[in-house]
């Protein structure tokens, strides 16, 4: 493995813990040892070397050495250990981990103390805030801080400032010896002082810092924690991480749980916390609608979910990184995959008293609650293979007024800034999937330059399609956008299918298109910009209706190039696919009622709001997946306890099938147990009839498996 540490060793030690760690979990078997060392026998050391009183000032002692030990087989490691058998208030000379020990000699009068420092404390609440280590940082520079573990000057040496001279001198040159032994320098030193025994005086006089108080849960004893920085830039170095981003999480793809599988890339270091995570996932999952005690099915679960929620080293952003990871891996067995953005308002005014929310209507700021901007992506066919991006905010009640004075505003203090942070977002996972189209999908709310310009720079991969709005007054050589496009000759025409929409019935609309490659002009914030080459699509409803007031009529704007009818009718059917993202927002705030979450402020919604959004997706991704591969077994998505449960419960039959039936059986069970009827005229079931399904097949799922499990018994 070559597993070495900075000074070129092999790491042993570190190898022979990991070894007993495995063998404790049962995962190898390591043979029984055959005998045992000396070095680990206690043994009773003998005081066997002179100790002197001596009562004074620093000058009585002559030069005074502090020197490393260098072998434990020497004259001066016997007479540590027996100082600090003998004399120190703990009674112990065990050091963990990498570490120096140090005696001090007096010129005149021999030994009189000594200086042990080891490896950190791994984990301490005041040392880490003080410093402000994240999880990640602390566990990847903790290295860098060590301890005092061990500081004794010999009861009968009675010196003034004698305790404050040896931590100083001690410190001048630990960096350089602990560098000189393990290859890297440390920057911050570490101490305890028991307060029931000691006052710290030594240690304050010295100028170390008092940052407070240990826990004091190893022997019930808080003790005071004090720190000594090595470095003026100490801080810096400590809190510096690698950038590992996208692309670097381990996923789980063998796993029978689905929360494990879409989270198990997951950043957080406590194996509990992504237990909890997976069981929140999983409780949500299968009951959708419920609220959070009705869901977790218990106070010990509920409770737990609570307290997840509160954590601070758990973050929406945190959570879908992890399902994104996984997305990122469903992306790359595409060629082109859609990623739609938008924005949907989340109303959380029925809870007042809920902390940081805001304003979420310009006009009247009545209403309170989040602003959520999210970005998915779909497949060509508009199955949804999960969620790339999420901006969640909340509005300033007092920044009234801003609408007005938007000109004036660099974008950066925009809104606006949520459609490049997005496509940001998207490029950054392009080069990732460098096999794999990504577009980002945008409406006329989008159709803005600057995202244009972002557009357009050369280490962009994802490409860009927005539907412009009128309104913007796009110029293409000194002409209208729109009067452009219709002076452009007809390439052809295709009919579509419109829906009916409140009064207005459904309709085979006949439309004209045409497209040309044009050179966006800049606006005057722009001035200095050349144009941008984009590729206009544009299409208008034949002779509609007389009753359609308002007619299609769509500018598509988009930098993948479009060279002939094809791919100009493929733009559009892209731009179709936006409308996914619509239905994702309802099976987001009606299947999952997000809205009845009741968590007390903004930043504990956003961790559960992560859980949801990845929750809604796999209710919607079960829904299209259905239409995608029907003919694939139902265990593709359902476990086999679920897919058999489902079959009993439907056919009122205690013997479930050995094969899986097909999925798109499978979810037409599901959604038959929803309400579905099931009639020619009723398609497949949506996302509305799959919550309600969910549910119930739950509730069988636990019932199929406790009557199994009773029959396989004794």
């Amino acid at each position: 493995m070559d597993w070495k540490s900075p000074n070129g060793k092999l790491q042993e030690m570190s190898c022979r813990k990991a070894l007993l760690e495995l063998d404790r979990r049962g995962l190898i078997k390591l043979p029984e040892r055959k005998k045992s060392y000396a070095f680990e026998k206690k043994k009773k050391r003998k005081l066997d070397v002179p100790i002197a009183s001596i009562e004074g000032h620093l000058s009585v002692l002559g030069e005074i050495v502090i020197e490393p030990i260098k072998s434990r087989y020497s004259k001066d490691s016997r007479a540590w250990f027996q100082l600090i058998e003998n004399f120190h208030y703990l009674k112990s000379a065990k050091l963990c981990g990498a570490q120096i020990r140090y005696i001090v000699k007096s010129e005149k009068y021999g030994y009189i103390g000594a200086l042990g420092f080891s490896s950190a404390t791994y984990k301490l609440r005041a040392r880490d805030a003080y410093i402000g280590w994240s999880e990640k940082a602390r566990r990847e520079n903790i290295q860098y801080v060590i301890s005092n573990d061990r500081f004794l000057i010999v009861p009968t040496v009675k010196v003034k400032n004698l305790a404050s001279f040896l931590l100083s001198k001690a410190l001048q040159r630990i960096g350089t010896d602990w560098e000189s032994r393990y290859g890297y320098r440390p920057v911050l030193v570490e101490s305890y002082v028991d307060s029931s025994v000691f006052k710290g005086i030594g240690y304050l006089a010295s100028n170390w810092l008092y940052v407070g108080n240990t826990s004091g849960r190893r022997d019930g004893i808080a003790k005071k924690v004090f720190l000594y920085p090595l470095q003026r830039n100490w801080r810096k170095i400590l809190c510096q991480e690698s950038a590992d981003g996208l692309g670097h999480g381990r996923l789980i793809k063998d796993s029978s749980n689905w929360a494990e599988r879409e989270f198990g890339s997951i950043r957080l270091y406590d194996n509990r916390l992504k237990q909890r995570l997976y069981a929140i996932a999983d409780d949500f999952y299968n009951k959708p609608q419920a609220n959070i005690p009705e869901a977790c099915g218990g106070k010990a679960r509920t409770m737990g979910a609570y307290r997840f929620f509160q954590n601070e080293k758990v973050t929406m952003d945190i959570i879908l990184d992890a399902h994104t990871e996984a997305t990122i891996d469903r992306i790359k067995e595409h060629k082109v995959v859609l990623a739609p953005q938008d924005t949907t308002i989340l109303d959380y005014s029925t809870h007042p008293m809920t902390k940081d929310l805001g304003p979420t209507s310009h006009l009247d700021h009545q209403s309170i609650g989040l602003i959520l901007h999210d970005t998915l992506a779909f497949s060509e066919d508009g199955t949804p293979l999960g969620v790339l991006d999420a901006q969640v905010w909340a509005r300033d009640p007092k920044d009234r007024g801003k609408t007005r004075r938007r000109k004036e505003l660099p974008i950066e203090q925009k809104e606006s800034m949520k459609w490049l942070r997005s496509y940001r977002r998207v490029n950054e996972i392009a080069k990732l999937c460098p096999e794999t189209l990504i577009v980002s999908i945008g409406d006329r709310e989008a159709d803005i330059y600057e995202l244009f310009h972002e557009a357009q720079r050369k280490d962009s991969k994802a490409g860009l399609l927005v539907r412009v709005g009128k309104r913007r007054n796009r110029k293409v050589a000194g002409i209208d956008l729109w009067d452009y496009m219709s002076s452009q000759e007809e390439r052809g025409q295709f009919q579509i299918h419109v829906p009916r929409r409140g009064n207005i019935r459904a309709r085979e609309a006949q439309m004209s298109l045409r497209y040309s490659s044009i050179d966006l002009e800049p606006p005057k914030r722009f001035s200095s910009s050349d144009p941008i080459k984009v590729w206009a699509v544009y299409i208008r409803e034949i002779n509609p209706p007389p009753d359609i007031k308002s007619p299609i009529e769509w500018m598509l704007l988009t930098t993948v190039s479009v060279d002939n009818f094809s791919e100009a009718y493929q733009r559009v059917q892209w731009y179709t696919r936006r409308w996914g993202i619509e239905i994702y927002h309802r099976t987001l705030k009606s299947g999952c009622r997000i809205k009845d979450r009741q968590l007390g402020s903004a930043d504990r919604l956003e961790t559960a709001l992560a859980v949801d959004m990845v929750v809604a997706w796999r209710i919607y991704h079960m829904t299209m997946l259905g239409r995608e591969i029907p003919d694939s077994p139902a265990s593709v998505f359902f476990k086999e306890e679920e897919w058999k449960a489902l079959y009993c419960y439907v056919h009122k039959t205690p013997i479930a099938p050995e094969e899986p039936m097909s999925l798109r059986e499978a979810i037409r069970m599901v959604g038959q147990i929803g309400g579905h009827l099931g009639r020619k005229s009723d398609g497949e079931p949506g996302t509305v009839t799959l919550w309600r399904g969910i549910q119930r097949l739950d509730t069988a799922t636990e019932m199929y498996i406790i009557f199994t499990s009773s029959r396989d018994g004794p």
